[in-house]
């Protein structure tokens, strides 16, 4: 594993530079660094999310999904490194297939509301949309394992449907898009 902080004010960054996990240095406004900090944000969003009341087995699943990205802020951290697996891929495929299971189908768009367990979950969805941006920007700038790729990807769509079950979960329902809704103007 990469370079570990013993001490977290060390002023090597006073430059405009950050380090990386195997020693190098690279502007702190490069894509690697955009990557991870977006992965760090979604992480910190999930755990906000982690306070609401929720389903035991989901609370365990999300636990391993911020284990998960914590997997996959090392592996940006430290170019040419893998710790994003098709098993970790396969795995947000089955919670995909077993949350939306009970679900019914959308016929309409749906709002990013509800409850605030939900509300929070469409939050995650957002910042794992610009984090798979930022992925995927990187990948065309430097080689890269698509695992980092397919996971954000597949974990963005995980958070929508857990937004809907957060929202059953309450007891309420999808907050649907008002296509001819009268707007006061």
């Amino acid at each position: 594993m990469g370079n570990r902080l013993s001490k977290i004010a060390t002023r090597t960054g006073d430059n405009g530079t950050t380090g990386l996990g195997d020693g190098s240095r690279v502007a702190k406004d490069a894509l690697r660094v955009h990557a991870m900090g977006d992965v760090d944000e979604l992480n910190s969003h999930l755990g906000l999310l982690l306070c609401e009341d929720l389903p035991s087995a989901l609370r365990e699943e999300l636990i391993s999904i911020q284990h998960d990205l914590f997997d996959m802020g090392g592996e940006l951290c430290i170019p040419g490194y893998t710790l994003i697996h098709d098993a970790q891929v396969a795995r947000l495929d089955a919670l995909l297939a077993k949350y939306n299971a009970d679900l019914p189908p959308l016929k309409e768009f749906i709002l990013p509301a509800g409850s605030r367990a939900a509300s929070q979950a469409h939050v995650c969805r957002t910042v794992c949309r610009r984090a798979e941006r930022v992925i995927v920007s990187l990948g065309k700038s430097e080689k890269m394992n698509d695992n980092p790729r397919q996971y954000m990807n597949r974990l963005s769509d995980l958070l929508f449907v857990l937004s809907r079950v957060l929202n059953r979960y309450a007891g309420g329902g999808d907050v649907l898009w008002e296509k001819d809704r009268v707007r006061d103007i």
